[in-house]
Order: structure tokens, then C-alpha cells, then sequence
């Protein structure tokens, strides 16, 4: 399922992304409180002491010791490893038909292997499509973002060519469930949608049909809020574009330094760029640089947001952009299989890119050894990407308090 396109030792092959510290709950902790029942995970040290020392060893290494160390690492007293989220199609079934041609899973970067989330709701109906038969070599996006530590299904096309979503579809790894949020004061399609800080916005795009305040609009919402016990918070108006040119294409806006960085096309194409500043509430013009070397899929590292990179779609290079001088740094010169990427995720130290045919996952080192250093991750037989993400790892507390 792994392939290096670099010479590397066996045991720099999996998609490795740091872990971050949980939050565990009551509730997690009383369903786990037989997690090393039969044993002492460290001998001659109390359980809650010996899960604070492992809580600083790498996951992978962990995994291959015993199974009641593979046990911990999926409990919420260890920090939630990062994980690959992708939505795929089937490539073995007609792409015209709705719902049930959209998949959702995971690959585990300790285990290396894909794993499937569990189905989304059904009422209401999910009605989104991927193709249509009168516009067979058009794509309808299917656009989501990782934030706050979920996926957030924002904008899709219904058969009828109407906004499928009136309000984002959520998925949390962690409590392994779907929920719904509050609804968009727009329901659109064709938008930019990306997070920053956690907080997800939507800009532009268009609803049934063009509308200039729809497509000047942007809203935004935490969907940290979202649980059991809080009525979700609403969506919130910002200030709104200039114009309504940033409803041509589906973009994803990148969060990056307390800003939205927002393109109206994408690929290799002359283009306009706008970068919203959540601190003054303002839009404004993009800087020169990072414009005029903005040619492909580009995305944030998703734990501080201070770094960007982008893939030159048309070279198939990877580039970082250094703000100090407004230029666009290359960090891989040249890989095939870059060429024509659909999207960019960032996290833990590594850039993963959707190749072209979405059957590929390209995974960059952009930090610690060997950077730069290359590898893949294939899609499961029969499915091809349409979108990827970044986020903590699938629980597994239902199968830990069954043992």
C-alpha cells in the first residue's frame, strides 16, 4: 500500500504524522478503565503512571510491542496520532449516481492500512453527485475541510444542479459519529471553503443560480461547539468580497497567519487573490509574490498555520512560500506524479498531495531527517480520491471496552 520513490529503509515507509495531546473525557476514561486489565502495561508502576511515560513514545513503536500496547495507543490516554481522512469513488460503478457512489475512509499510518468511517446519516438523504451526464468531462466538487479536529462536509451539486448540503455534515474521529451543524445563511456550491484557527468560513460561490450578494458573501463557525451538550452555534456574516469574481471555481481557502488566503481559479492560470484578516475584519489584496507564483493546490501546516505550500501543477514541483521576501521556495524540484494535483493537506511534518488520477496519495518529509524525501500511499483497490484531509486518528473505544 506504501511505496517509496526514494531509496529508504523499511522503517521510514509509513506515514508517520505527529500526535497531539487529548482531552480526554469521564466518560472515555470510565469505558477504558480496564485497558490493561490482565497486565501492567510497565512492571512495578501503576497503570496511570505508565501511560504518562508511553504517551512519549512514538506511536509505531508502541504498535509492534505487545497488544496491550497496541491497545493504549488507541484509548484517550494517548495523544491522538494524525491520520489520512479521504473521500473516494468507486471506480468500479457508474459516477453519475448519488450518495452511494461517495466513500469515506481513513488510513492509520501505524497499522498501514485503510479502514472505513461509519455511514453517514440518512435522513435527511444525502444527495450529492460527482458527475452528470450532460457535462460528462466536468467535475461537480465535493467540497470539505478538516477543522477543530473534524470533517466538515460544506458544499456539494444535487442532480437538479442545487446546493446539496443546507448545513454542514460533520464527522468526529474521536467519538467515531456523524452530526449535523447549524445551516449556512447561503447554502451554496462552487465556493471557497478552508479553516483557520479552528473556525470554518465559506466565501462566495453560487446557490440555485448566480446571485451577486450570495457570491460577495462569507460566513464563518466553530464547530468546536458542536456536542451533545451545547446547542451549536450559529453561522456568522463577515465582511463581505469586493466583487462577486470568486464564484468561477471550487477553491480551498488556506488559513495561514491569522488570514484567509483566497484565489478565484485554479491551476497554472492568471488569477486574482484576496487575503481576509480575521484580527481588522478586512479583505485585502494579495501580496504580488505569493499571487503571481500561486499555480496549483496549496495548503497550511494544520497545527500552528505558519507555513504554506503549494504544488505547481503544471511542473510538478512543490514550493514553500517565504513571506519575508514574497517568493515561492521549492522544496521538490520535480516529481511525475505531482504533476496535475487535485489538492494539498499539511500536518505533522508532511505535505500530502491527491494526485491527478486520485488513486495516489503523494507523501513529503518537510521536517526532522530526510526532508524532502518522498512516498506514496495507494487508495484502496476500486476507489479513486476526490478529497483529503488530515485529522486525529479513529477511536477504537467501543472495541477496547468490549475486550
Amino acid at each position: 500500500m506504501n511505496r517509496n520513490t526514494t531509496p529508504s529503509s523499511s522503517s521510514t515507509t509509513t506515514l508517520q504524522l505527529d500526535h497531539r495531546t487529548p482531552t480526554p473525557t469521564a466518560k472515555r476514561q470510565t469505558l477504558l478503565s480496564d485497558l490493561a486489565a490482565d497486565q501492567n502495561l510497565l512492571p512495578g508502576l501503576p497503570d496511570h503512571i505508565a501511560q504518562l511515560c508511553l504517551s512519549h513514545v512514538p506511536p509505531s513503536t508502541i504498535y509492534s510491542v505487545s497488544h496491550s500496547w497496541r491497545r493504549l495507543i488507541y484509548s484517550p490516554f494517548y495523544p491522538p496520532f494524525l491520520s489520512l481522512y479521504a473521500l473516494f469513488l468507486s471506480t468500479d460503478t457508474d459516477n453519475n449516481t448519488g450518495s452511494n457512489s461517495v466513500n469515506f475512509h481513513s488510513f492509520d499510518p501505524i497499522s498501514r492500512k485503510w479502514q472505513p468511517l461509519p455511514p453517514p446519516p440518512t435522513d435527511p438523504p444525502i444527495r450529492f453527485i460527482f458527475r452528470h451526464p450532460s457535462y460528462i468531462s466536468r467535475k461537480l466538487p465535493i467540497q470539505s475541510v478538516a477543522a477543530a479536529g473534524k470533517l466538515v462536509l460544506l458544499a456539494a451539486t444535487t442532480e437538479e444542479f442545487l446546493p446539496a448540503l443546507s448545513r454542514p455534515l460533520v464527522f468526529d474521529p474521536l467519538l467515531k459519529e456523524w452530526m449535523y451543524g447549524p445551516p449556512f445563511h447561503a447554502p451554496r456550491r462552487w465556493c471557497a471553503a478552508g479553516a483557520l484557527s479552528g473556525v470554518v468560513y465559506v466565501a462566495s460561490g453560487i446557490g440555485s443560480h448566480y446571485n451577486n450578494d450570495v457570491a460577495r458573501s462569507v460566513e464563518k463557525w466553530d464547530p468546536s461547539r458542536l456536542d451533545r451538550a451545547k446547542q451549536p452555534r450559529d453561522w456568522e456574516k463577515i465582511r463581505e468580497m469586493k466583487d462577486g469574481k470568486f464564484s468561477r471555481d471550487a477553491i480551498d481557502a488556506v488559513g495561514w497567519r491569522g488570514r484567509l488566503c483566497v484565489v478565484n481559479v485554479k491551476g497554472d492560470f492568471a488569477k486574482e487573490g484576496l487575503i481576509y484578516d480575521v484580527g481588522k475584519d478586512e479583505w485585502e489584496e494579495m501580496p504580488e509574490g505569493m499571487l503571481a507564483g500561486w499555480k496549483g493546490p496549496a495548503a497550511a501546516m494544520v497545527e500552528e498555520e505558519e507555513d504554506i505550500y503549494m504544488v505547481d501543477e503544471s511542473k510538478g514541483s512543490l514550493k514553500k512560500y517565504d513571506h519575508v521576501r514574497d517568493t515561492w521556495v521549492v522544496v521538490v524540484k520535480y516529481h511525475e506524479m505531482l504533476k496535475g494535483a487535485q489538492q494539498v493537506v499539511a500536518g505533522g511534518g508532511r505535505v500530502c498531495v491527491l494526485s491527478a488520477d486520485g488513486v495516489s496519495i503523494v507523501v513529503v518529509n518537510v521536517a526532522g531527517l530526510d526532508p524532502g524525501r518522498v512516498w506514496v500511499v495507494d487508495a484502496p483497490p476500486g476507489f479513486q480520491g476526490v478529497a483529503i484531509h488530515i485529522l486525529p486518528r479513529l477511536s477504537k473505544v467501543e472495541d477496547i471496552a468490549s475486550k
